[in-house]
């Protein structure tokens, strides 16, 4: 038997564990494919609906009995699974697929599901294209309520002590029906760090590596695994001696995690004085406990995207306002930031009709698409503002190009105002509204949109995309990318310096923002807000409270004066490792 099989994966939550693999394996499903006479249509119609409420109970009682108090506060990821049973586009297109094509219940569920799966995966984000498999699991829910389904629970409330699960994916049901006292870690062949599954494991700290692509195919029942969810690596039939590693290293981080902690109650300061506020990146509401565990003060950026997703009707301003509602009234956030709308026509979930566009991500998307579809954008904004009233809210327009969307989206941003004035409903008038900086245009001209907005926020993450063109998801330039490129450095300092002339606020929410080497960068641009992955604050706090700003200022000049991003980095790790070498030894040394 072959030791040490290293296996690499995506990190999707952090943490080592050792332990023993516990094999979570469906039975493959064999979809029967046959054709129906027209007095069969009908009943096939019934055996479908009849599945559809099948499901949705089970659903409900899987969601009611939850058997760990921590991870029920998770169970609304269930709502999201009710909400495509509940969605008649999807319902009215499987029994239109069993007439039209007069076939049985099963095959017309999986050509559905195929094209549905399929148009969220080809979308260019990784969120929103793991909703693909949110589509994929409830098409296999309802066959396996056709055909019979196996319960998890069941088989692992048969075994002794804990265990890691291999499964070739997990659903969030899955997850969330575990007891927890039996699970130490997770290992799946797909996902991503955006799936449901990644989210709550992250949200209870199990430690899991996703997107192995083969960790079924060579882990055995009960064979013994390591998975480092930093590193995103898993170790079949690790050897004594790498096990013996791994556990020293597994008390180290368990004791440094404490240390993060403690230093995540801590104020966000340089030692000589320099305070930068720190906020968290969301996506779901129920994200907001685990950033104020981590030391956030705020939202720094909260993507509502999630809303429009899975389903073919438009949320309604009610839908809005319930779920700002949630986000804003958690006590201790001294201000939550909520983006727009961000989706565009190749990924837009709803029946709005939009043009196919040769190339969507520079297309109609964005604060453009809500100019273009206004009633789109006044249910979001009618939510945002009667939410307002709750707590601090503020408003963030992505993809701000120029100065005129801005304009426009300040006019209906008065019209909302104007409509809940007629009807008597509250909200708060100076509710804050500011521009994503992710486009080198809105750099260029950031000295004319700071005189329209009460803050900025630079999204680096498509700042540096646009600035250097390239696309970070394509393996064969990704090398390219590089956060530390002068022309980006250059962009984001004449972005800070033009809104602190105009005495506004400039934070940076991308994921330059959550890396720790470039807090000196960072702080001696004079970044006044830096929002992250909630876990990645208490590192980033540790980085900040062991600097001197003036030693940070200095350094940025030394960067910003070399040729390359790959010559900056080199300088800033090897400096880094110096002042830091328990943080950074490994970069120094490379």
């Amino acid at each position: 038997m072959l030791e040490n099989k290293v296996i690499r994966g995506v990190g999707a939550s952090p943490g080592i564990v050792v332990g023993n693999a516990f094999i979570f394996e469906r039975e493959r499903l064999v979809i029967p494919k046959r054709n129906v006479r027209e007095e069969q249509i009908q009943r096939e119609v019934r055996r479908f609906e009849e599945a559809v409420r099948r499901a949705s109970a089970e659903l409900r009682k899987i969601k009611e009995e939850v058997p760990d108090d921590e991870v029920r506060r998770h169970a609304f990821i269930i709502d999201a699974y009710t909400m495509i049973l509940n969605d008649r586009f999807f319902l009215d297109s499987v029994i239109e697929t069993i007439r039209e094509r007069r076939v049985n219940t099963e095959w017309a569920l999986d050509i559905v599901v195929e094209r549905f799966a399929e148009a969220f995966e080809k979308i260019d984000d990784p969120y929103l294209s793991e909703r693909g498999k949110d589509i994929r699991y409830i098409g296999e829910r309802l066959l396996r309520t056709l055909v019979g389904e196996r319960d998890l629970r069941v088989e692992i409330r048969s075994v002794r002590g804990r265990v890691i699960v291999v499964a070739h994916d997990l659903s969030p049901t899955d997850t969330i029906q575990l007891d927890l006292r039996k699970v130490a870690g997770f290992v799946t062949d797909i996902g991503g760090r955006t799936s449901h599954t990644s989210i709550v494991a992250r949200a209870l700290d199990i430690p899991a590596v996703v997107g192995t692509g083969e960790i079924t195919a060579h882990a055995k029942n009960l064979e013994r695994l390591i998975v480092d969810g930093d590193e995103g690596i898993v170790i079949v039939n690790p050897s004594e001696g790498v096990v013996k590693e791994y556990l020293t290293r597994e008390k180290e981080l368990r004791a440094k995690n404490r240390e993060y902690l403690r230093i995540a109650r801590l104020k966000p300061e340089t030692k000589d004085g320099f305070k930068v506020k720190i906020g968290a990146n969301i996506e779901l509401p129920e994200e907001v406990d685990v950033a104020a565990r981590y030391g956030a003060s705020g939202i720094g950026l909260y993507r509502t995207e999630y809303l429009y997703l899975s389903r073919k009707d438009l949320p309604s301003e009610e839908d809005h306002f319930h779920i700002y509602r949630r986000v804003v009234g958690k006590a201790g956030l001294e201000y939550v930031t909520i983006r727009t709308l961000d989706l565009g026509g190749d990924k837009f979930a709803s029946h709005i009709e939009l043009p196919k566009e040769m190339n969507p991500a520079l297309g109609l998307r964005a604060i453009r698409l809500c100019i273009k579809e206004v009633s789109i954008f006044k249910s979001q904004l009618f939510g945002i503002l009667r939410a307002s009233v709750y707590g601090p809210v503020r408003i963030l327009l992505p993809m701000v190009s120029g100065v005129d969307e801005v304009r426009r989206a300040k006019e209906v941003l008065k019209e909302c105002m104007e409509e809940l004035e007629k009807k008597g409903v509250e909200f708060r008038r100076d509710i804050e509204i500011g521009a994503m900086i992710e486009i080198p245009s809105a750099c260029m001209i950031s000295d004319k949109l700071a005189e329209e907005v009460d803050f900025f926020s630079i999204g680096t993450n498509d700042l540096i995309q646009y600035a250097l063109a390239i696309d970070r998801v394509n393996e064969s330039v990704s090398y390219l990318y590089e956060p530390l490129h002068p022309a980006v450095l250059r962009l984001i300092r004449e972005t800070v310096e033009n809104g602190h002339r105009r005495k506004i606020e400039v934070g940076l929410c991308g994921e330059m923002a959550g890396e720790p080497l470039y807090v000196p960068v960072l702080l001696g641009l004079e970044i006044d807000e830096l929002s992250m992955n909630p876990h990645a604050i208490p590192k980033v706090k540790k980085i900040i409270r062991g600097l001197d700003q003036s030693w940070c200022r200095e350094i940025l000049q030394e960067v910003m004066d070399k040729e390359s991003g790959r010559e900056a980095e080199y300088f800033l790790r090897r400096e880094m490792g110096r002042r830091f070498p328990d943080e950074f030894i490994r970069c120094y040394e490379e």
